[in-house]
């Protein structure tokens, strides 16, 4: 489509297109006439907000790039929208019971995310999911509605279930839900000791299995929870010491990023079935917990891909609603509150990681020489020969020679018979091969295989100012695709063709795979670098996981974070910065003391004052210089 586009005049909706903003976008971002990404923070009839300007704003305030933005009021819109759905499905459809949503802190634990979480979500009786002390002690601190459920997972020692009893003795909403058969015990053994009738859930292991990444989180195999024995056990072991009343909640997961809506409902009935059997053998229940997979639409293709989803919230909240429905209405069984774990589709949107571009490495058409000297060696003259022959019909054969040639004169320097400048002569002659061909199998109405990712390895290499590794993480660990694109420059036709690496020195710090209407390409549409502009890159819906499980590869920090949030008369202010990670603080991460490091410099500063190597004034300049870097960004800074 771009390249039809060439010929004509390139317009901003050409680029909306292209990238697929209004598919993945969910309404939140749009493109302005001026060719700048916009955020619609109250939606797409709502004010637009550039990102540019939040940029220029953020340079103004002394914060260098990346940045990652979050944008508070996409994150309470979010919230809202998941109630208000499940809320109308309850409506429509007649449901008795009602909806209580919760957010895992596992997706995203910064306390700024948690706190607004729980401040919003409590209009809503929003609560919070926790799978560690930590987490749970975190949540404590952060929740003031009496009403929403804090859902104690993963697995509990003697000090986790003591830090639950006591807060459900503070009034909070506590369910420990029992991931392992041993728990049960120790949880009757501390509620006795502390005179606590605790809320009582378990996790069940359903035979259904989605498909995705994550999909050995469901299934009878699956790590955690209990299968149908175990449960019935569970029953037994209440009913001998008078408790049965205290279990109250079924909990299953299938996995995060569940694409499709078949997988959803086929849980969701059995876990229904699950339930009915509990309240059947006496338990008085009234929680069913479906646990997370709700799916974030990451490509915009609206399918079951494993990046995106084939079905709507509004879909989603019915035909769970219906399901349960359907199956308790059988047996005349009280509806039960319906409690799903929804986290990366509450927070994914929220965040946007922002980022400028340092360089570009190109593969570029070079002058080749009219004439070969006499000592060329025989595999060059013949790359010259293949170039000089492509025609439309020969392409595959003119590939495999080059390939053949090149290859050839690779091991011909490897054993010393050619020297550094033939040998580089064949690789110019091989690079403009390549090129031709990319250009003529675009005339091609079948592309052979062989040639369908000759534009990947000709792409260009766009350096950006950031770590994969510490700020997309699953871009690098599962192939995760985040969509990326230009947030400005988008009345312009993008001409180049890359592949983005960051500043890490590792091959695996780059990013080349990108959304694409068909599902994945492995090159992104981009504009060229102009002399004395900065050029930014924005990676979308990265709110979900990539902060905690970021690393420090390569001692590159956290970056910098700016909250915004918008009024209703289009203004918007910065409500919270926090600075990314200087040197000093990534190096005592791994157990290195700063002060001692000066120390350390100092001492060799003088002794090479002492041997005349340098006076005591560039002494201090050198040392100087030592303080102002660990005090600095552990990014590149301009």
């Amino acid at each position: 489509m771009a390249k039809n586009r060439v010929l004509q005049q390139w317009r901003v909706e050409d680029s909306i297109e292209l990238y697929g903003i209004r598919n993945w976008g969910a309404g939140y971002f749009n493109v302005a006439e001026n060719g700048d990404v916009v955020i619609c923070p109250q939606g797409p009839k709502g004010p637009q907000i550039p990102i540019t300007e939040i940029i220029a704003g953020l340079h103004e305030r002394g914060y260098d790039m990346p940045v990652l933005l979050r944008v508070e009021n996409i994150l309470d819109a979010r919230i809202s929208n998941i109630h208000d759905s499940f809320r109308k499905a309850i409506k429509n459809l007649g449901y008795k019971g009602q909806y209580r949503g919760v957010f895992p802190i596992k997706v995203n634990q910064q306390q700024q995310v948690v706190e607004k979480i729980a401040q919003f979500g409590a209009h809503y009786h929003h609560g919070l999911e926790v799978g560690s002390k930590a987490e749970l002690i975190a949540a404590i601190s952060l929740m003031r509605d009496p009403e929403a459920c804090l859902i104690c997972n993963g697995y509990k020692d003697e000090e986790f279930f003591d830090l639950g009893l006591q807060a459900q003795r503070l009034g909070f909403n506590v369910h420990f839900v029992m991931e392992m058969p041993g728990e049960l015990d120790l949880l009757l053994e501390r509620s006795k000791a502390l005179g606590v009738r605790p809320n009582i859930g378990v996790r069940a292991k359903l035979s259904v299995k989605a498909g995705g990444h994550w999909t050995d989180s469901g299934g009878e195999r699956s790590t955690f929870g209990l299968g149908a024995s175990q449960i019935v056990d569970v029953v037994d072991k209440l009913k001998s010491h008078d408790m049965l009343d205290c279990f109250r909640l079924l909990h299953y997961h299938l996995g995060s990023q569940l694409s499709n809506i078949r997988d959803i409902r086929r849980g969701v009935m059995e876990g229904a079935r699950l339930y009915v059997g509990l309240v059947q053998e006496g338990a008085p229940m009234g929680y069913l917990d479906l646990g997370g997979g709700l799916a974030v639409d990451y490509d915009g293709s609206h399918t079951n891909y494993i990046s995106s989803r084939n079905y709507t919230l509004d879909e989603y909240s019915t035909d769970v609603v219906e399901a349960i429905m359907s199956i308790l209405d059988e047996q005349d069984i009280p509806h039960p509150h319906i409690i799903t774990e929804s986290g990366r589709a509450t927070v994914a949107y929220y965040s946007v990681l922002l980022f400028n571009i340092l360089d570009v490495s190109a593969v570029e058409e070079v002058q080749l020489p009219d004439e070969l000297p006499e000592e060329t060696p025989e595999p060059v003259r013949n790359l010259r020969e293949v170039f000089s022959g492509i025609t439309l019909r020969n392409l595959q054969e003119c590939y495999n020679d080059a390939i053949y040639y090149r290859d050839e004169m690779r091991q011909l320097f490897s054993a010393g018979r050619v020297n550094l400048r033939q040998r580089t002569l064949s690789e110019r002659f091989f690079w403009a091969i390549m090129l031709r061909i990319a250009e003529e199998k675009r005339r091609l109405k079948t592309v052979p295989r062989d040639l369908q990712d000759i534009d990947a390895s000709l792409a260009d290499i766009y350096y950006g100012n950031f770590s994969v590794f510490q700020s997309l993480p699953d871009s690098w660990a599962i192939n995760q695709l985040f969509p990326i694109m230009p947030i400005h420059r988008l009345n312009e036709f993008p001409s180049r063709q890359g592949i983005i690496s960051d500043i890490t020195c590792d091959s695996d710090g780059r990013i080349d795979h990108f959304i694409d209407p068909q599902g994945l390409k492995h090159t992104l549409d981009l504009h060229p670098l102009r002399d004395g502009e900065e050029y930014y890159l924005g990676a979308f819906l990265v709110g979900a996981y990539q902060e905690t499980l970021g690393d420090l590869h390569n001692l590159m920090g956290d970056t910098n974070v700016v909250s915004i949030r918008c009024g209703e008369d289009g203004n918007y202010e910065y409500v919270r910065e926090i600075r990314g990670d200087s040197v000093a603080d990534i190096l005592s991460y791994v157990e290195y003391d700063p002060r001692r490091i000066l120390d350390d410099l100092r001492g060799t500063a003088e002794r090479a004052v002492r041997e005349k190597r340098i006076s005591p004034s560039e002494r201090y300049a050198i040392l100087q210089s030592f303080e102002d870097g660990l005090r600095g960004y552990t990014y590149f800074e301009r």
